[in-house]
């Protein structure tokens, strides 16, 4: 049977039990010795106005802490400074965000695992961005970006990087395709950004399944940034930002138990200060969990993290990180469509927990290890030099099921199969150095960098895959009851992999220079270049297949930004980028973003942006409120008409973007945005797809949580109870081909042929249903050290689908169901 002679669990089982039993021991002696031992940190008196911690009496004269250095330059203290000090403000963090610079807010003024780049009274605001390409505040940044937060993250109860994008305004979930792998795929103002994923600001190939356990902070640039992040970005980069070592003793433990997903997930989150000069910080997982709503779905992961922070000089730190994720599971690819209805079948026809895999062959298999190693180098107060070099491997194997057409009257649905085996690993290296200077009245920040980046990627399938139905063959795909699925079919092959997979290289080198011009803090002109030599090569084992492409490409960017007031930022800027053919490396074909045939090597898809918008810091500039409008036009772009593929289409997408993030008080914090879009298809290889609009996004999106701090209401402290929800809104979805809407939203004003008896489905473009889901919780403080949140995310129990194929007859990828989670955690 496969489930004996499939790899599919024993290596990386016994890797992630060996990699959690070390975790568990360094996190029992760290912890230990945390209670032990207290760290000490020398700090200059500051005064804070806010309603804090009593500081701590100063610690004896030594060597400057670890976290003095800092992995993030200085300069974003002094990029704060800039923008003007007041009460409790955020610009007024250190460099790291865990010391304290010129006038800055002291460490113990916040939680010990407080996120380094957050307001400290706000913590749903971000001021900062990780990367030291930005060298201003967010608020004097000329581009929208949506920061979430490790709070934010934890009131979602986001545990997935795919919850982050199912629960924020202007991000849309996909899904995998014929020639795309299942995993992680997100759209971002339309665009795909499956492989615009970055780890730290260093891209992360391939598509994959991410885990938040060890995530600070999720930061959602919105728009070109070619610039600062290189080739695609289209639509915007998501990069993730990992936690590191500070200069703090704490351990952190939180439990959850789900009610309705079985769910029994234990994270581990233990900082120790050895010395004044190293620190290290250990993070570690166990999950194991249902889908709520779903059945025989089944989603075990662990994996554990750990950072070093070392500071030999005092101008020098050291930074080492080391991440492994381990996941099993029954893969959930989704329930057939309703051409008769337009619909998904759970819509009034079948029960939405019908799972139409088979037990007996279906497995899913991720795992992730990546480690960075990081220099920071202080030169002086104006010169300083970073290099971040990365090694990674990361695993995708499965085979699943996919449903195809399906006859309501006749109640079947034939199911096929859906596999992959593959592997990417990278190798990156990032140094760049910042300079700051002076000019009279304008101050100058000016970063330069090189990055050199080695991607590879072996990517097969299974084969055997022939379904069986009562031992005989029945061909790749097998018909099956509609109402009672064929779960529990016998399958006598056993799968293996192609022999002869395929093989894609991708060599970048890169160069970029971004300065940022600052006028007194009044006007802020920010501007950027960057050219990247691309080559990519695709074989397969037996060079049976051979396909080369060879690209240079130049992006550019400006901004700037007037002040009328120091809390207020008006802004216009414009920005390019080029996405060249193979550039989602996952893409088995060339409408889907691979390259596989020489006849299929176009141009580069240039995409050019424009953005004006407004953003303006509230409520004592502890709420940041953004309004922008934008537009992006492409040209160069595949589509595929009459199976052909062709590189010359055209089209635009245009919205409003408004975010909130902050404190409306000090007892109501609040993370939002409402995203409108409007797009259409402006030049075709066929003449009925022009005016169309783009499939496979939501136009219209609404995403708001809340939270209040109500304990001194019944005489506690007010941070002693806390209440709050969520609710998210997304539009309804046409499917369609990899540009147009299925070809026939508007078929009616281009005179195609309307839906007849014998033909029904004709040119009527595939739907998924809107929906608004609510999401609620409640936390309490159990003592010091203890606190407690009963959380119910999709409240109503509605029925919501994550994303569609792209298909005539689809499939629809499903959301959970109502999940009830009870979480103890404990902060020492």
């Amino acid at each position: 049977m496969l489930t004996q002679s499939l790899p599919r669990t024993r290596a990386g089982d016994l890797t992630s039990v060996k990699a959690l039993s070390v975790a568990a021991a360094l996190a029992s002696s760290v912890s230990a010795s945390a209670l032990a031992q207290s760290a000490s940190t020398t700090l200059p008196p500051v005064k804070v106005d806010a309603p804090q911690e009593k500081p701590r009496a100063a610690a004896p004269a030594k060597p400057k802490p670890i976290a003095a250095a800092q992995t993030q330059p200085a300069r974003h203290a002094a990029a704060n400074q800039a923008s003007g000090q007041r009460r409790g403000a955020p610009g007024a963090s250190s460099a790291g965000g865990q010391g304290t610079g010129s006038g800055g807010l002291p460490i113990f003024a916040t939680a010990p695992n407080a996120n380094p780049y957050a307001d400290p009274v706000a913590p749903y605001k971000v001021d900062r961005l990780s990367s030291p390409k930005f060298t201003e505040p967010v608020l004097n940044t000329p581009r929208t970006i949506t920061v979430l937060t490790k709070e934010v993250l934890d009131d979602k109860n986001a545990f997935t990087l795919r919850e982050i994008g199912r629960s924020t305004a202007g991000v849309t979930l996909g899904t995998g395709e014929g020639g795309n792998a299942f995993g992680d795929r997100f759209f971002i103002r339309g665009f795909d950004v499956r492989n615009d994923i970055f780890v730290d600001g260093v891209r992360d190939p391939g598509v994959s399944i991410r885990e938040n356990f060890y995530t600070e902070q999720v930061e959602i640039l919105r728009g070109p940034g070619s610039t600062f992040a290189g080739r695609g970005t289209a639509g915007g980069a998501i990069n993730i930002v990992t936690k590191q070592a500070t200069d703090r003793d704490f351990v952190e433990l939180k439990a959850i138990g789900g009610f309705s997903d079985h769910m029994k997930r234990v994270t581990a989150d233990v900082n120790k200060v050895i010395s004044p000069i190293l620190a290290v910080r250990v993070n570690a997982l166990y999950h194991d969990s249902n889908v709520a709503g779903r059945s025989f779905v089944t989603d075990y992961r662990d994996g554990v993290a750990g950072s070093v922070v070392f500071k030999p000089l005092e101008d020098l730190t050291l930074t080492a990180q080391y991440t492994h994720v381990y996941q099993n599971g029954l893969p959930d690819f989704g329930v057939p469509y309703n051409r008769v209805w337009n619909r998904p079948f759970p819509e009034g026809v079948t029960s939405r927990s019908n799972w139409y895999g088979f037990l007996d062959r279906d497995f899913q298999v991720a795992m992730q290890n990546f480690g960075t190693f990081t220099a920071h180098y202080r030169y002086n107060d104006n010169l300083v030099f970073d290099n971040r070099f990365r090694q990674s491997r990361s695993l995708l194997d499965y085979i699943g099921s996919l449903t195809g057409s399906a006859d309501l009257f006749a109640s079947t649905v034939r199911i096929g199969a859906q596999s992959r085996y593959q592997v990417v690993n990278t190798l990156d290296n990032q140094t760049e150095a910042t300079l700051k200077v002076e000019t009279g009245p304008v101050k100058h920040a000016l970063v330069a960098g090189v990055e050199f980046a080695r991607e590879g990627v072996t990517r097969t399938n299974y084969q055997g895959l022939a379904s069986e139905l009562n031992g005989l063959p029945t061909g790749n795909t097998v018909t099956c009851n509609l109402y009672l699925p064929c779960t529990y079919l016998p399958f006598l092959n056993t799968p293996y992999r192609n022999t002869n997979p395929t093989r894609i290289a991708v060599d970048t080198k890169s160069g970029y220079l971004i300065e940022t011009a600052n006028y007194q803090d009044v006007v802020i002109v920010n501007g950027g270049a960057r050219f990247d030599d691309y080559n990519i090569t695709n074989r397969t084992e037996t060079l049976s297949t051979f396909a080369q492409s060879h690209s240079g490409l130049f992006n550019w960017n400006a901004g700037v930004v007037f002040k009328p007031l120091p809390n207020v930022s008006a802004y216009a800027a414009y920005a390019t980028s080029a996405t060249p053919v193979g550039a989602e490396l996952d893409g088995g074909a060339a409408n889907y973003g691979g390259l596989t045939t020489a006849s299929q090597i176009f141009a580069p898809q240039l995409n050019k942006a424009a953005e004006v918008g407004l953003k303006w810091e509230l409520f004592d500039r502890h709420l940041l409120a953004t309004a922008a409008f934008f537009k992006t036009d492409v040209s160069g772009a595949r589509e595929v008409n009459s199976g052909v593929t062709t590189g010359d289409a055209s089209y635009y997408v245009q919205g409003v973007d408004l975010e909130v993030a902050g404190n409306i008080t000090d007892k109501w914090m609040v993370l939002g945005g409402i995203v409108l879009m409007d797009s259409r298809v402006t030049s075709s290889y066929a003449r009925t797809n022009i005016g169309l609009q783009l499939a496979n996004i939501a136009h219209e999106s609404f995403s708001l949580l809340s939270k209040y701090k109500f304990g001194d209401l019944i005489g506690l402290a007010p941070d002693a109870l806390e209440f709050g929800g969520q609710a998210i809104y997304r539009s309804k979805i046409y499917g369609g081909n990899n540009i147009v809407a299925n070809g026939g939203t508007a078929f009616n004003r281009y005179g195609l042929p309307a839906p007849t008896a014998t033909n029904p489905f004709l040119n009527v473009p595939t739907i998924l249903p809107s929906y608004w889901r609510f999401d609620i919780f409640a936390e309490a403080k159990i003592g010091q050290n203890i606190t407690m949140k009963f959380s119910v995310n999709n409240l109503f129990d509605r029925t919501i689908y994550d994303a569609f194929y792209q298909t005539a007859t689809p499939f629809a990828q499903m959301s959970p169901g109502r999940s009830v989670y009870l979480e103890t955690r404990v902060l020492f």
